[in-house]
């Protein structure tokens, strides 16, 4: 388990909106429990990459571990041109690297995730949903946060998803500051 220190920063280069990073998205299919190890390999080659991660906490033996955990295990995402994908294949951690056909699609899902993120809410992992109600947060530290909105135990929580990987993460929040999108 890395210390805090150790980890590596959710965006690289930090304070850099995924938006501004210029090249092609390209989304890498890890070898297992590799994603921070290739986040690492590609802050040393200066690849622009977005690995959503998030704090878990569990118990073990009655001390609480908090873990930082990747969003979505097994993929990390990074933006390049097509020598910089082959230095991500040459890492030697990489199972698959998914072409995205649709980069503005996924940049938006991908930003929608990184606002939440920086609001410093906890993600927790979601089921993909194929239907359900758009809305937008109207207030707060993730307005226009845009996503499915779902309902259980008098929770509400904002499912966010990411098409390209069929894969869903979800932040509580509060039902009055919430509007459907037409």
């Amino acid at each position: 388990m890395l210390k805090l220190s150790e980890n590596p920063p959710i965006v690289w280069p930090e304070n850099v909106p995924l938006t501004a990073f210029s090249g092609r998205w390209w989304v890498a299919h890890t070898k297992s429990r590799n994603e921070k190890a290739l986040a690492h390999d590609l802050l040393g080659r200066r690849i622009n990459y977005f690995l959503p991660m998030s704090w878990k906490l569990r118990r073990r033996a009655g001390r609480k571990i908090r873990s930082l955990l990747p969003v979505f295990a097994g993929y990390l995402f990074f933006c390049g041109d097509e020598n910089q994908r082959i230095e991500v294949l040459r890492t030697n951690r990489v199972a698959g690297i998914i072409v995205v056909s649709d980069q503005g699609r996924l940049v938006k899902e991908l930003t929608q995730v990184e606002k939440a993120i920086r609001t410093g809410v906890p993600l927790l992992p979601h089921k993909y949903l194929k239907a359900g109600r758009l809305v937008r947060v109207t207030a707060g530290p993730m307005a226009d946060l845009q996503g499915i909105v779902v309902r259980s135990k008098n929770v509400t929580r904002l499912v966010l998803q990411v098409d390209i990987l069929g894969e869903a993460t979800s932040v509580e929040v509060d039902a009055d500051i919430i509007e459907p999108i037409d």
